[in-house]
């Protein structure tokens, strides 16, 4: 079985998120900015939908992934079942158990009874760990790792910079006709053709990810070199045509340079 990792675009998973937010509501510096969404969302588990709305809501924290918050209505109490409460953390939130035919997630999706101060609009609607669940929907497409955010763009551009790039002081790659991915918060990426990289000194990995505005990447590890330094999205989301089928490294482990000018390594949870 292929090795699975998250294409993280955001400092933490989204389970960690959630928790965090959970244990901080207190503080109003870190209250969510919350905003009905105006697509059909469907949480899938078992085979079995349980929610589905037309007026979740999207809730944001600084640096953190959105959270789909379900009204209660629209929520299957077959199967979101109540499984007590959190305890004494500063949340007081109310846990679910989400269940259906043989299968249960214990804890799965949560509640707050008492949304506190600045968070009346998550009153009697309930959340899901995404990871938890099996499938989720917008509309009619699955999307993948956490919600696609409505304020984070996604912008390819074709360009004859000249793009070198080197790995250990060996040119792995040089191309005038990359592809640039500008992408909120991210390093550009450069996105270059397979004929203009040395395709010769990698070998496909069996590592995959998922980018719910980008699609599903594969991996190449450079023979006796770094593991997983160059992706692609064979097959990228009807949003992202212009990528297909090129391949970028991480600016994080190789020198890159753009027209003759050695780029700074950036620093991010890919170094």
């Amino acid at each position: 079985m292929a090795e699975r990792i998250e294409d993280r675009n955001i400092l933490e998973e989204p389970s960690q998120t959630i928790r965090r937010l959970e244990g901080r509501l207190g503080d109003r510096t870190l209250v969510p900015w919350v905003e009905q969404s105006p697509r059909r969302v469907r949480v899938y588990f078992n085979g079995v939908a349980v929610a589905d709305s037309r007026e979740a809501l999207l809730a944001f924290e600084p640096k953190r992934l959105p959270v789909y918050w379900f009204p209660k209505a629209d929520v299957s109490g077959e199967h979101v079942r109540p499984a007590g409460s959190a305890g004494s953390t500063p949340s007081r939130a109310t846990r679910f158990d989400v269940v259906a035919g043989q299968r249960r997630a214990e804890k799965a999706a949560w509640t707050y009874p008492d949304p506190g101060p600045g968070l009346e609009a998550l009153r009697d609607h309930i959340a899901f760990y995404w990871n938890e669940m099996d499938a989720w929907y917008e509309e009619d497409d699955e999307v993948f790792v956490h919600p696609r955010d409505p304020y984070h763009r996604v912008d390819v551009a074709r360009s004859s910079r000249h793009i070198r790039v080197e790995i250990a002081g060996q040119v792995v790659a040089e191309s005038s006709r990359p592809c640039l991915l500008f992408e909120t918060g991210l390093p550009t990426r450069y996105y270059l053709p397979k004929n203009d990289v040395r395709m010769d000194l990698m070998q496909p990995s069996r590592t995959t990810s998922q980018c719910p505005y980008k699609g599903i990447a594969v991996y190449w590890t450079m023979r006796d070199g770094p593991r997983d330094i160059l992706w692609g999205y064979p097959f990228p989301i009807p949003e992202c045509p212009k990528i297909e089928n090129l391949v970028s490294f991480f600016n994080e482990k190789v020198d890159i340079s753009v027209d003759g000018e050695l780029q700074p390594r950036p620093v991010t949870h890919w170094s």
